[in-house]
């Protein structure tokens, strides 16, 4: 998103601060910093000036410095920098520049993560407070998150209590329950102080001159801290605090590698360490937190020995699991699950959390593109669809990168690395694109899908494109693929492996469209084909199996965890292609509950051709597609645009090309013919005879040229790409609605108050089918809710001071205070605080309207008079 103009005081506060910054060049940040906008131009190489001249390219270079990349993106020698980054002074720096914006994402949080094995240490016989569930609960105001949020991160950063980042919709949904836990650990050191000392007395230890002291011997807290960004600051923070309440702070630096193998990989019962200041990142939006309370607090997360040692209360660790396996009936009962969770979860603080950072990628004011709230640019699939400068698609870009072509790409398990896995999606196409403002799924190659599930299960619909309905029971036909022999290289079906007819929760069904095979076609001419979708069923099954010619052991852990929900497949039809697949494993939101089976693979597109080339090799010994077996096996990990790979890929053409080669012929002999074997290969061929790499897609844009010593690639426009190059132009800007809230700046108390919020999208009123709700919270001058319920849309029949056309009108909504409600609230000042939940973004929008409630019993005597 672009930076916006927000209200005050909200869960995006850090967020408001710096847009103030921006819009005035004014704001609470201290720092200063200039840019200097005579700097001459870095000079390019020739071929990549070529390249950046040539009409329709975008040029993507390596530039690992932060403050080259700034300079040149003032001089216009980038249009885009990927890296997403947390610092004040740049934050200035972009707001001063009249060429540079940014767009924000708020996907990268951090926390404490305590070690909560003892309370004394097996490997040292030394004590850990941390052992104790009610001293970490007390860290939780040890810390004060404003300061952390204000001076360490210099306003890029909101404070977080909660598994719930703040910039969600889950977080919205609970935001009374949340702000009231938020009052009550909220900093304050001489209670966390009072409550530390009466747990270490329990324990067994002394306060000596200043000093815990346990079995003679002063207690010392090890701190392991990371050096690599503001968590370096962080930790001496957290030390500091400590040791004014009487700890000896052991500060243990180090990067990620010096560290990792210590709060990761150590027992935690050896006491190694009792805390590391722990940061996560969310690199997409996500719908459903509900498993984040077992995800950080329980042995159901991270597979490490650490997570292992956490104990929970029964109820808690009954409450963490029943909402990771969705087992609620309703949203009204996972509502309140989700609420009872935050209580507990922060009594428990296996970690606490501290903060949710605000990032910002820096780009040229004329370039725009759809960027990912949580993930920036990385995080987005929809940047190569909406990538423009000042409207023309067409115009030349280039982009900038901290790092490319680190890892090899190959479609199966290529390059892991964020910045290779965006320029990966550029080439790519999808059955679904992921919103990058609420997460939900939209159909890009599907024509529309319907979902049928297990009548009770807590699946809900949003977009019409999905067609939700609920049945009884649904049975696994006995004609559906449910595994595969790769013995002999075919599925087996559901009549074949089990007895009796199979269950399962819930099935899709998948309609592609009507021209699908007229219309798509891969980057070196191919049609799509219906081959290229079964191929991608196969390689689900075939390489975890031991009778493949391409087994891998590293994928059968991921298989057995598919296996354990799939229970099948069928295709309904070639043409038009329909797809049915059972499984027991949903999502609450019907989009996302729909499996596509479109060939995009975990790191990349796959065309049957292309994957065929290495599966070829990798039968043959001369590379692997995984970098497990490739260092096991020693041979190289399969590289499709670069290096020696290109060379035996090559050789398997040479071979495949004049045998009309096709793989899996038991099977996919059924849907390739000769000729169109033929077609393929000879359409490679050409392909390879002019780029020199073997990476074809479906995307916008193909890979035209690699550089591997240069470290510079090049992305030209799909010239039979099927859609309209505006067809994603609108999400090129989040819906975040504007508030005007109007009402009685004095409320009688027993009398009845009407507020009216005026809801606005770019000055028009915001559609009300838009809106997921509008929640109001009354606050006293101490910050404890005093109210909360939900504004109602303004309509004909409850409201005099507007004329209706219909019943309701769009943007208009109402907050009603009866007089008993107003007669609840406190004397003098009071704070109506107002929010906006979209379907449109995950960002709620904020409103603010103090008022006071008159003391009625200081106007009793005069009335008596």
């Amino acid at each position: 998103m672009k930076y916006q103009r927000a209200s005050t005081v909200t869960i995006l506060l850090a967020a408001v601060l710096l847009i103030s910054l921006l819009v005035t060049g004014q704001g609470p940040l201290t720092v200063e910093a200039t840019i200097d906008h005579s700097l001459s131009p870095n000079p390019l190489k020739p071929a990549v000036q070529s390249a950046i001249n040539d009409a329709d390219s975008v040029v993507i270079v390596e530039e690992p410095s932060l403050t080259e990349a700034l300079t040149r993106l003032e001089n216009g020698e980038l249009d885009i920098y990927v890296q997403a980054v947390n610092d004040a002074a740049i934050a200035q720096q972009i707001g001063a520049s009249p060429n540079l914006e940014g767009y924000l994402s708020f996907g990268n949080y951090d926390d404490l993560t305590f070690n909560p094995s003892g309370p004394i240490f097996a490997g040292t016989g030394k004590l850990n407070p941390f052992a104790v569930p009610r001293i970490r609960e007390a860290m939780n105001r040890l810390v004060d998150r404003h300061h952390i949020a204000q001076e360490i991160y210099g306003g890029l950063a909101a404070p977080r209590w909660h598994a719930l980042n703040t910039v969600s919709s889950d977080y919205a949904q609970l935001a009374d329950v949340a702000h009231g836990l938020e009052l009550t650990y909220a900093y304050d050191k001489q209670a966390a102080q009072q409550i530390v000392a009466q747990e270490m007395v329990a324990l067994g230890a002394t306060f000596q001159n200043g000093l815990w002291h346990y079995a003679g011997e002063p207690v010392e807290i090890i701190l392991l801290i990371r050096i690599e960004d503001k968590r370096l600051e962080i930790g001496d923070y957290v030390a500091d605090q400590l040791e004014e309440i009487g700890f000896v702070v052991i500060r243990q630096y180090g990067t990620s590698g010096d560290l990792g193998s210590i709060w990761a990989g150590s027992d935690p019962a050896d006491g190694l360490f009792h805390i590391y200041t722990g940061g996560w990142i969310a690199v997409q939006l996500a719908r459903d937190l509900s498993g984040n309370f077992a995800y950080f607090y329980t042995d159901m997360g991270y597979p490490v020995p650490l997570w292992q040692a956490y104990v929970n209360t029964p109820e808690f660790y009954d409450l963490a699991a029943r909402l990771n396996s969705k087992d609620f009936a309703t949203l009204a009962e996972r509502h309140t699950m989700m609420a009872q969770a935050l209580e507990w979860a922060l009594a428990d603080s296996n970690r606490i959390f501290l903060v949710d950072r605000i990032n910002i990628t820096p780009r040229r004011t004329e370039v725009s593109y759809a960027s990912d709230l949580f993930g920036g640019i990385t995080g987005s699939w929809l940047w190569p669809y909406t990538l423009q400068r000042e409207g023309n698609p067409t115009t030349p870009l280039t982009i900038g990168s901290p790092s490319i072509l680190n890892d090899p790409w190959n479609p199966l398990n290529g390059s892991p690395w964020p910045y290779d896995i965006m320029l990966i999606r550029a080439t790519s196409d999808a059955g679904t694109l992921p919103d990058p403002y609420t997460g939900l799924a939209w159909p890009q190659r599907i024509d529309h899908a319907e979902v049928i599930a297990q009548a009770g299960l807590p699946i809900f619909k949003s977009l019409d494109w999905v067609d939700l309905q609920f049945v009884p029971t649904i049975t696994v036909p006995g004609d559906a693929w449910v595994d595969w022999d790769a013995a002999e290289q075919r599925f087996l079906t559901a009549a074949e492996v089990y007895a009796e007819p199979q269950t399962a929760l819930r099935k899709s069904i998948v309609h592609y469209p009507t021209d699908l095979y007229d219309t798509v076609t891969w980057h070196d001419g191919s049609p799509f084909s219906i081959a290229d979708v079964v191929l991608h069923m196969i390689l689900t099954f075939d390489r975890a199996k031991e009778a493949s010619a391409v087994y891998d052991p590293s994928q059968v852990a991921a298989f057995n965890w598919f296996m354990s929900t799939f229970k099948g497949v069928r295709i309904l039809s070639a043409d038009p292609l329909i797809i049915e697949h059972y499984s027991d494993s949903y999502q609450f939101d019907a989009e996302l509950s729909v499996d596509t089976w479109w060939p995009h693979y975990a790191h990349g597109p796959g065309a049957w051709h292309t994957l065929a080339l290495g599966l070829l090799a990798e039968a043959d010994g001369e590379a692997a597609f995984s970098q497990y077996k490739a260092y096991w096996n020693n041979i190289p990990w399969l590289n499709y645009i670069a290096g020696p790979s290109l060379t035996r890929l090559a050789d398997q053409l040479n071979v495949a090309q004049p045998a009309d080669y096709i793989p899996y012929a038991p099977t996919l002999d059924a849907f390739i013919t000769t000729a169109q074997a033929a077609e393929r290969w000879d359409n490679l061929a050409n392909w390879y005879g002019t780029y020199d790499h073997f990476w074809v897609g479906l995307g916008p844009l193909y890979l035209a040229q690699v550089h591997l010593d240069l470290d510079w690639l090049l992305l030209k426009p799909h010239p039979t790409y099927p859609d309209a190059p505006d067809k994603w132009d609108d999400f090129l800007e989040p819906a975040i609605a504007e508030l005007v809230v109007d009402g009685p700046d004095s409320i009688e108390r027993g009398e009845e108050a009407v507020y009216i919020i005026e809801i606005l999208l770019n000055g028009q009123p915001y559609p009300n089918d838009d809106i997921e709700a509008v929640r109001y919270l009354v606050l006293d001058s101490q910050n404890r809710v005093r109210l909360s319920g939900d504004a109602e849309p303004m309509t004909a029949t409850n409201s005099s001071l507007f004329t209706f056309n219909n019943t309701t009108t769009d943007g208009l909504w109402r907050v009603v205070f009866d007089a008993d409600m107003t007669q609840q609230l406190p004397p003098g000042a009071n704070r109506l605080e107002i929010a906006v939940i979209s379907k449109r973004v995950v960002i709620p929008s904020f409103a603010s309207q103090p008022f006071t409630a008159p003391n009625l019993e200081l106007f009793l005597p005069v009335v008596l008079r």
